[in-house]
């Protein structure tokens, strides 16, 4: 994978939950009910938000281009 892509990519995979997470469409989660796993939705939403962001990252780590240079995996 290209480095351009790659950095295409994982902007794309940054700044998406950070809209999920701003207020226009924050709004479509933010209720109280229902409870799921004993949270408020708009908390099992949040949590759920930076889960997933940070299992995307984990991906993206494992196909960085800079990486096998890092790690002298040439």
């Amino acid at each position: 994978m290209s480095r351009k892509k790659f950095n295409t990519i994982y902007v794309v995979t940054v700044t998406i939950p950070f809209l999920l997470l701003i207020f226009p469409l924050f709004e479509l989660a933010n209720r109280a009910t229902p409870i799921v796993m004993g949270l408020p939705f708009s908390f099992f939403y949040i949590i759920l938000v930076i889960l997933l962001t940070f299992v995307a990252i984990i991906i993206l780590h494992q196909f960085d281009p800079d990486r096998a240079l890092e790690e002298g995996d040439e």
